[in-house]
């Protein structure tokens, strides 16, 4: 799973990203400029799984491989700079899901881009942005479409269509997420990849005097209102995260660690609750393999089938697949943790190639090449 990280300048994002991640790159409190020397900062992290902890305690093996989750940061949006967002844009297209960072908290030796904090107007300037971004696209491939015409060559008219469908929602400034689209115009938006059909996640970074406040709280109803009155079918998930606070907790010991999210009434550390909310945004779930050499998470697609998931370990168990052994994680732990018990009481099960593999599944598959 890859996230990209971004915002309006001078919004935290790298201090989100070093929370989540628990780098220390540098923090500026001016805009960055967009040089070819300026690339993205990539931080790897595993998925924190509780499952995975036991299993792994159980089993003793000689590896554990967590899920991980890989985040971007890059320079942020400005409002209006067409050329300077082109060049973020082109980066967020890579991406599985977007983290816009919103600035929450006040500090007047940080300046804000737009002359003050207002968290409802950023979210509805992003958005445009990325409205914008989306129009220029469709009105340059509209473009080529109108030149490859005037020299004779075929076009196909479904992807025409689909695109003018596209630039009367983007000219009215709605964004494609809030339209209805067939399985074949998705089909043929896929190379697109617009922005505004991405899922989005919302990281609310806010100061450390509002951390569990209602003012925040009445920041998350507000955005999550916008959405609503725009027409939005599915609301962005919104959270909230102090970003220098949780910054400072990164790079701590993880009992230390504890001990300060409680002093300061933090249910979890914001890379916690960024991933599972990041999973839940994308449809994914977690099923393990276990042994005594390796206890592992692998990410799917819900809904995905056995034999589906099968090559996600190897192409030869999907080409060979047999069957599927399954025990659910918790029959697996009511079981005393133990197998064989779970056998004994019925709860171990084979399943076919169209099995939809659940969230928690321990699976073994046998296969023959």
């Amino acid at each position: 799973m890859k996230l990209t990280i971004t915002g309006f300048s001078n919004s935290g994002k790298t201090t989100v990203f070093n929370a989540l991640t628990g780098l220390n790159l540098p923090v500026t409190t001016y805009p960055t400029v967009i040089t070819p020397e300026l690339e993205p900062q990539i931080g790897m992290v595993k998925v924190p799984d509780v499952r995975i902890e036991r299993l792994t305690a159980v089993f003793d093996p000689k590896k554990t491989t967590y899920a991980t989750v890989e985040y971007v940061d890059y320079a942020g949006i400005t409002k209006g700079d067409v050329s300077h967002n082109a060049k973020v844009f082109n980066l967020l297209k890579d991406a599985d899901a977007v983290v816009h960072v919103v600035r929450a908290f006040e500090d007047e030796s940080i300046i804000h881009p737009m002359g003050s904090v207002d968290t409802v107007r950023d979210v509805k300037s992003f958005e445009a942005e990325l409205i914008l971004g989306d129009l220029e696209l469709v009105e340059k491939r509209l473009q080529k479409i109108e030149e490859q015409a005037k020299k004779g060559k075929k076009q196909d008219e479904a992807d025409k269509h689909l695109l003018l469908k596209c630039k009367k929602a983007l000219e009215e400034e709605v964004s494609l997420r809030n339209l209805e689209f067939n399985e074949e115009e998705k089909r043929l938006m896929l190379p697109y990849q617009f922005l505004s059909t991405m899922p989005e996640i919302i990281a609310l970074n806010i100061g450390e005097r509002d951390i569990n406040s209602d003012k925040i709280k009445n920041f998350q109803n507000e955005i999550e209102a916008y959405f609503k009155s725009a027409g939005q079918s599915s609301v962005p998930p919104v959270l909230s995260l102090c970003g220098k606070i949780e910054m400072e907790i990164a790079q701590l010991p993880p009992e230390e660690a504890k001990v300060f999210l409680e002093d300061l009434g933090i249910a979890e550390p914001a890379m916690n609750m960024l991933c599972r909310i990041s999973y839940a945004a994308l449809g994914l779930i977690s099923f393990f393999t276990v042994g005594k050499d390796e206890v592992r998470a692998w990410t799917i697609k819900k809904g995905t089938s056995a034999q589906q998931a099968a090559g996600k370990i190897h192409s030869d168990i999907e080409r060979g697949f047999i069957r599927a052994e399954v025990v659910s994680y918790e029959d697996y732990v009511s079981s005393g943790e133990d197998m064989v018990k779970a056998k004994e009481k019925g709860l171990f099960r084979l399943e076919g190639k169209t099995y939809p593999v659940r969230d928690g599944d321990i699976i073994n598959f046998k296969f023959n090449v």
